[in-house]
């Protein structure tokens, strides 16, 4: 934890995020049409990628109880303009309001808001939230990471054989392709993309996914409350040099990288770069 707070800091910090966090759920739900197309009002952002109307309120509303949580926090979201006074900050909210929205949009209840806060550019606060289930993922640096307040841990799995593996479909065909060239045979299940990165990441924590694929363009956050509680789970968001993926930098946007348990990242990274 950063120097600025103490763990029972951090504690009462998570128990307002909780709430915040719910609430902000309450708002998005109303939208939200299991099996359907939401009724929603949607527009496009620069860059053709869509957003709500839910996205924006849920947006707003973060943004004014998580600086009443921490008020000497800066602020980074999918739907606030970025204000580069985040970078002299030491901590950071990194917020996305639905990570996930085309998931929304259609009905799929693979949708998340995600919430980290950042410390020194890595995060020491992390919470997923899938309205769509109820569930709760989170983590406190140092202080393991949850699902639903009952403890998580990545999978036992060292070995690409046989490994869960979800991700976009260009990764997965060059990871196949890796074994294929290491003499292996890539018998490993593929599991459907899950749309919210947030929540790929987080099901890697769960161990009910052994490998996350995530291509280049992904951003801040998309993945940092996710990669937190990977973290404290076992595991890291690691880019194809196994390098720990670094926060709040001045462009938010990453390459491509690996949500894995860290009995996996040497395999993983061996094939998709053979």
């Amino acid at each position: 934890m950063p120097d600025t707070m103490s763990s029972e800091a951090a504690q009462a910090v998570m128990t307002a995020l909780r709430e915040a966090i719910r609430e902000a759920a309450s708002l998005a739900l109303p939208h939200f049409r299991p099996g359907e197309q939401t009724r929603a009002r949607i527009w496009s952002k620069a860059g053709g990628s869509p957003v709500t109307e839910a996205d924006v309120a849920v947006d707003a509303f973060l943004k004014v109880r998580l600086s009443q949580i921490v008020p000497t926090a800066a602020w980074l979201s999918e739907e606030t303009r970025d204000d580069s006074g985040r970078l002299g900050a030491d901590l950071v909210w990194i917020v996305d309001p639905i990570d996930g929205t085309r998931a929304f949009l259609s009905g799929h209840p693979d949708w998340s808001i995600a919430v980290g806060l950042l410390s020194a550019g890595q995060p020491v606060i992390g919470i997923v939230h899938a309205p769509a289930s109820g569930h709760f993922y989170e983590a406190v640096a140092g202080a393991g990471a949850r699902r639903d307040d009952v403890p998580i841990a990545v999978s036992a799995c060292t070995d690409l054989p046989g490994a869960r593996v979800t991700g976009p479909k260009p990764m997965i065909e060059r990871l196949a392709r890796g074994l294929t060239r290491e003499g292996v045979e890539p018998d490993f299940v593929r599991i459907d993309r899950v749309p919210s990165l947030a929540l790929r990441v987080a099901r890697v924590a769960e161990g009910a996914i052994d490998v996350g694929l995530v291509s280049s363009d992904a951003r801040d956050w998309d993945l940092a409350a996710a990669d937190l509680i990977l973290r404290e789970a076992g595991g890291s968001v690691c880019d194809l040099a196994g390098r720990r993926t670094v926060y709040n930098r001045d462009n938010p946007v990453h390459g491509e990288l690996v949500a894995v348990p860290e009995g996996l990242l040497v395999p993983v990274i061996a094939a998709l770069t053979a």
